[in-house]
């Protein structure tokens, strides 16, 4: 049996002959060969189960004129895929905004369609935002192909833009603002007419001007039934289509059966009408998500704030010392560019030229500016400070360290961490329950003849929606999440910030962890008539050849003449002095072979031993050594105060690990810990109850990072172990840490504080509703006042409360400094 609107879209079916098609036993009509087009992709790929499921009718789909699919193939080009794709293991990775989205079917159908394209590794939605993650294979496809693929369905892909994101957002808090200003007119108007009416302040009016004001309030109201209170009935009805029960299916039911009951006394005769409880509860309703809202989008929900503070445009020097101004996405690795004092940096690169103090407050939470000169990196996103800087392009658009914070944020926010999910459980269970007992306490308050028994099961609706439930956990975790990336803290899982406030064992990596990750002289013991200084500088003058790591320790020191360097890889350096003297440096071993003297007995308790000889014997031992971390001895100790285990586990030798875990006073020192011992050792702990957090930064620490409750990678750790991590230390301040964990304790008490005064109320206001106690207004203020003090309390997250003092000073190691 056919119909008479489109089987696909919902708009009328016309035309003659009507565009007909067999759906099923049935033949269905559609508006446009558009429609059956995009009917017959889905049919061909088994996506049908789409029209069971929708829950909103989709979009009439727009055939693409040529000129708009040259526009999407554009996209291929290498130069405009700058800005928004990036690299990944898999392929490439872009991020895209949909249109066209209506429901959760839509994102079903999308992500099925395009899954069953070859080279597609992987593509979701959030529904949200409308925001997809697309990850593709460049050797199988094309992005231009894919997003066609989308347009086939007839919605629409285009590359995320923060700037575009940013102006949808304003428009979204225009429109709520248009609807709640809509409500309040109308609450103010009703109740003008209402209160004389419900006070007996005027007498004797006869039912001619009682009719009046019902009409007028009915005027007044239908705009902020039909206008204000619109996305309340669609979510409701939403909901109910998709068998998830929400607290927008209460606040629909009670706005709508009031509004209906009103007009219907109005027009036909009766007793009461709700009108001004109509728009009381809905501008009370609309005013609590508008401060939520507000409260979302103050605490950088959506990382739209960070993304914009990148420019649009640089200077780039150009041959002869002119610059010019040039789009950021112009710009190619190598390019040099100039950026003036109070400028942001629009790209990661390296300065070439100039000394000045940039601002990475946007980037790793730290608000002092650094100093930084030639040689020293420079991030997108960073703010310049006193003098101009020339620096080197090395990576732009999508792949620098801001955009891939960006990207860590947006997929933060995707997920739903448990809390949460158990917060919707218990609003959808709650709501379910208000359903079949407000229809029992009208039925109950009927039987007995009471005239109010429609009041009062409107209040019962009122005051039960669990507004303040559903908020309770999402405002708490996103105000907490904010604050911690503020501090340098970057949660990357939703699960992180809840794993935090259980943790009772921090297993700590040593090098680039605890310690600096960079080698330092510590000692300099000498064994023939020259001095320290001079051994120094024999030492720079081999060294200066060499690019090994070791090498940088000498870079500081004036080098001696020396000449014929030969560098033996992995040993150590020979040449020879200005005296034509030869001379070696390197490890103990390299260098007796070139020298008849037996190795001095003397030997380091501490440190990488490096030693320097001539012809005629041994010269000097340098000891080089990695210093602990300025906050690691007040990290440790606030940790072991808390009640916590700290364990070093590394894979170093034993006796420096020893050293250094001594220094620290850590609990544990393990040292020559292989990848899969320091799974084992993670293992052990756990099988004694402990709830572990891992810190590392080295490709080493990911097996036992993976076998941790949390993994928190060191800001300056290989690419894979950030990704990998549950969070990033951007800053490298250990410290965070402590604010970290006691972050995630009050977040955890703010959450039981907000469930159970959400809770409480609505139990404590159900019997009172149900008894008539409660009229319909202040039913509607309670509910709305519930919403707003569990917002404010989760907002007490995101203000600056400082736990941690500040480093003390470093502790010198054992012979600190040059020796003679």
């Amino acid at each position: 049996m056919s119909t008479s609107t489109c089987y696909h879209c919902g708009e009328p079916a016309l035309g003659s002959p009507p565009i007909t098609l067999g759906v099923g036993d049935e033949q269905q009509n559609f508006c446009c060969y558009g429609c059956k087009a995009v009917f017959e992709t889905i049919e061909a790929e088994g996506l049908t189960g789409f029209y069971r499921h929708r829950t909103e009718q989709a979009l009439t789909p727009r055939a693409l004129t040529e000129s708009e699919r040259e526009q999407i193939r554009e996209l291929d080009h290498p130069l405009v895929q700058k800005s928004f794709v990036v690299p990944v293991k898999a392929g490439l990775e872009a991020q895209l905004l949909i249109e066209g989205i209506t429901c959760a079917a839509c994102i079903w159908l999308i992500e099925n369609h395009l899954g069953q394209r070859p080279g597609v590794i992987a593509f979701s939605v959030n529904h949200s935002t409308q925001r997809a993650r697309l990850v593709w294979s460049p050797e199988q496809t094309t992005l231009s192909n894919l997003l066609l693929a989308i347009h086939e369905l007839g919605y629409r892909a285009r590359p995320f833009q923060p700037d575009e994101a940013e102006r949808a957002l304003q428009a979204e808090k225009r429109s709520a603002l248009i609807r709640l200003c809509v409500a309040g007119i109308g609450s103010m108007q009703t109740m003008m007419l209402a209160f004389p009416l419900y006070f007996e302040l005027v007498s004797d009016l006869s039912g001619d001007f009682i009719q009046l004001f019902r009409w007028f309030s009915l005027l007044v109201a239908t705009p902020v039934v039909l206008y204000s209170a619109r996305p309340f009935f669609s979510n409701a009805l939403r909901d109910i289509r998709t068998r998830h029960l929400t607290m927008d299916v209460p606040v629909a039911v009670a706005i709508g059966l009031a509004y209906t009951a009103s007009a219907w006394v109005t027009v036909f005769g009766g007793e009461e009408v709700y009108f001004e409880s109509v728009c009381m509860f809905t501008f009370f309703l609309a005013l609590g998500r508008y401060i939520e809202m507000q409260a979302r989008y103050r605490a950088g929900l959506t990382g739209n704030a960070l993304g914009s503070v990148q420019p649009a445009v640089a200077s780039v020097v150009r041959a002869g010392g002119e610059t010019e101004v040039v789009p950021v996405h112009e710009l190619v690795e190598g390019d040099l560019i100039r950026v003036k004092p109070g400028e942001t940096l629009p790209v990661d690169g390296e300065i070439t030229a100039g000394r000045s103090t940039l601002n990475e407050a946007a980037l790793t939470g730290e608000y002092l500016p650094e100093t930084r000169q030639p040689g020293d990196p420079a991030h997108a996103g960073s703010i310049n400070g006193e003098g101009p800087l020339t620096v080197r392009v090395l990576r732009t658009g999508a792949k620098t360290r801001l955009s891939g914070i960006l990207r860590i944020l947006d997929r933060v926010q995707s997920e739903k961490a448990p809390a949460a999910r158990m917060a919707d459980r218990i609003a959808k269970v709650f709501v379910s329950r208000v359903l079949i007992i407000a229809p029992m306490v009208w039925l109950g308050w009927w039987y007995v003849g009471a005239d109010n028994a429609f009041d009062i099961t409107l209040s019962v609706l009122v005051v039960t929606c669990p507004c303040a439930l559903s908020l309770a956990t999402p405002t708490a975790i996103t105000s907490a999440t904010m604050r911690l990336r503020k501090l340098g803290f970057l949660p990357t899982r939703a699960h992180t910030l809840e794993s935090l406030g259980t943790v009772d064992t921090v297993v700590f990596d040593k090098t680039g962890t605890l310690t600096e990750g960079e080698l330092r002289l510590i000692r300099t013991q000498t064994f023939a008539e020259l001095d320290a200084n001079q051994c120094l500088a024999l030492a720079a003058g081999l060294e200066q050849y060499s690019e090994h790591p070791i090498a940088q320790v000498f870079k500081n020191q004036k080098p001696a003449v020396t000449t014929d360097v030969t560098n033996h890889i992995g040993d150590g350096l020979a040449g020879k002095t200005a005296g034509n003297r030869n001379v070696y440096i390197g490890h103990a071993e390299f260098v007796a072979c070139h020298t008849s003297h037996s190795l001095p007995s003397w030997r380091s308790d501490a440190g990488l031993e490096i030693w320097l000889a001539d012809d005629e014997g041994w010269l000097a031992c340098f000891v080089l050594d990695d210093s602990p971390r300025q906050d690691a001895v007040q990290t440790v100790a606030a940790l072991q105060a808390q009640g916590i285990r700290t364990v070093l586990l590394s894979g170093d030798r034993s006796g420096h690990v020893a050293r250094i875990g001594a220094l620290l006073n850590i609990d544990e020192a393990i040292g020559q810990a292989s990848p899969e011992r320091k799974l084992e050792v993670l293992e052990s702990l756990k099988q004694q109850g402990r709830t572990i957090m891992m810190v590392g930064d080295g490709l080493n620490d990911l097996p036992s990072m993976a076998g941790a409750t949390v993994s928190v990678a060191m800001g300056s750790a290989a690419d894979l172990t950030r990704l990998k991590a549950d969070a990033v230390l951007l800053n490298g301040q250990l410290r965070q840490l402590l604010a970290a964990l006691d972050i995630s304790r009050r977040t955890r008490v703010v959450i039981r504080q907000n469930m159970a005064w959400a809770l409480g109320y609505n139990l404590c206001a159900l019997p009172l509703a149900a008894a008539g106690l409660v009229p319909p207004w202040l039913a509607a203020i309670g509910m709305s006042a519930s919403s707003l003090l569990v917002v404010l309390n989760a907002l007490r997250l995101g203000k600056d409360r400082s736990t941690v003092a500040a480093a003390p000073a470093q502790p010198a190691l054992v012979g600190a400094g040059p020796a003679g």
